[in-house]
Formats: C-alpha cells, structure tokens, sequence
C-alpha cells in the first residue's frame, strides 16, 4: 500500500510539529554524515527548532569556523567586519557615559568647575542640596530607629530590677521565702553522702525560750525521779527528733 503524500505546510498542533522535526532532523544528520563520510566532504548543518533549540552537525575533520572561513573566502565577504563594527560604536558610547559621570562626580567634590556655566552651577547646587537631604533624612531614620532599641533593652533592665526589688522584699519580710523543700537537692548542694541527715526546720513561737526552760526542768526533775513522765492536758511541751 502506497504511502499518501504529505502536504508542504506548518502543522498547527505543536506535538506532531515538534515530534516531525526531532526525525527529519535525525534523518538530515543522519545524510550529512553519509555524504561526509562516503565523498570527504565538509559539512556543517546549523538548526534553530521553535523552541529557539540549537542543534548543530560539523564533519569531524572540521570546525565551525573553519566552514565560514572557507565560506567568506569562497564568497568574497567578510562576516565579521560588520559585527566588529558594531561592538567598536557599543564600546565608545560606553566610554562617553563613563567619561560623563566621572566628571559629574569630581565636580560634586567640588572639582572640574570651570566648564560650568553660572545656570550649570546653580543646578548643580540644587541636585547637591537634594542629595543632602536625603541623607540626613536616612540618618535621622537610623538615629531613631537605635533610640527605639535603646529604650526597649533600658525597659527590660526596668523590669528585671523591679522583680530583684520584689523578691528581696518578699526575704525581708518572711527569712523562710524560697527555701528549698527538694531533700534530695537540698543535701546534694550541702554535699552530704546517701542523702545525709534529715533536718526539719520550723518557726518557733514567740514563747520559745519559756518553753525550752520549762523543757530543761522537766528532764532534771525526771533524771532524780525516773518514773515520772511528762504528759496531761496541762503540759505545753512538744518533742521531736531533728536528727534520724
């Protein structure tokens, strides 16, 4: 069955366009590389896809440039010159704003002012006076903003001494505030081995030194007589062990 001929024209739907340029570009290599090899020929194919994609076939025995060297001897047309040309114009006009602003920055130093006119001079005192005040204005802006943290870092040092002042307050009026109630940490910081003796602290009444009096003569009065002991609803004596 005869294969229907193709008609010569741009196919729309970008998958087939681009899946039909992948393989008649292979194919055209594919020739190019025939034609290299089988007549010593010097070929070079330069492709541009849609898609702005280079592809490139050179003959191995050749370079590209060597193909356009032989192309503008062969021609009698020289492909650089114009190129050339242009890069040297781009390079002068750069050299003429380069120029240009290194004039305008020495005569903002106050150098380079004999060329101005006295309408040139007063348009440079204005651009200068702009240019001030829009430093200032930057640097009042940077002054402001170390203000503003100054005062939050003074607020929080404020705030730390005003707790110090509470806490030594809340000391001075009860000596017991903030005593450690951990036994275990307790005797760790005093460094005693095996958690060390238990110690029992507690706030004695006003009355104490009476009580302890009373407590010395009890135990003389019981060391002559043994078998007496304290005890009654009359006896305000509390014993406990501090030590275990």
């Amino acid at each position: 069955m005869a294969r229907g001929k193709i008609q010569i024209k741009k196919i729309e739907n970008q998958t087939n366009r681009q899946v039909t340029y992948s393989k008649r570009r292979n194919g055209l290599f594919k020739k190019a590389h025939e034609l290299s090899v089988l007549c010593d020929a010097k070929v070079s194919i330069v492709m541009i896809s849609s898609t702005q994609k280079l592809h490139e076939y050179i003959s191995p025995s050749i370079t590209t440039k060597q193909v356009f060297d032989q192309y503008q001897k062969a021609v009698g047309v020289d492909l650089w010159n114009t190129h050339y040309q242009k890069m040297q114009d781009h390079l002068q006009k750069l050299k003429e704003v380069n120029r240009n602003l290194r004039k305008e920055i020495r005569q903002r130093m106050g150098e380079s002012l004999n060329d101005l006119g006295y309408d040139q001079m007063v348009n440079l005192i204005e651009e200068v006076d702009n240019s001030l005040g829009l430093i200032r204005e930057k640097k009042y802006k940077v002054i402001g903003n170390r203000i503003e943290t100054s005062k939050k870092k003074l607020r929080n040092v404020e705030e730390i001494h005003r707790s110090l002042v509470l806490e030594f307050d809340a000391r001075q009026e009860d000596p017991h505030y903030g005593l450690v109630e951990n036994e275990g940490d307790y005797n760790s910081v005093l460094g005693f081995p095996h958690g060390g003796p238990r110690i029992i602290a507690l706030r004695l009444p006003p009355n104490h030194h009476q009580h302890q009096h009373h407590h010395h003569e009890q135990q003389h009065h019981q060391h002559h007589h043994p078998g007496l002991h304290s005890g009654g609803a009359g006896s305000d004596l509390t014993t406990f062990a501090l030590l275990e």
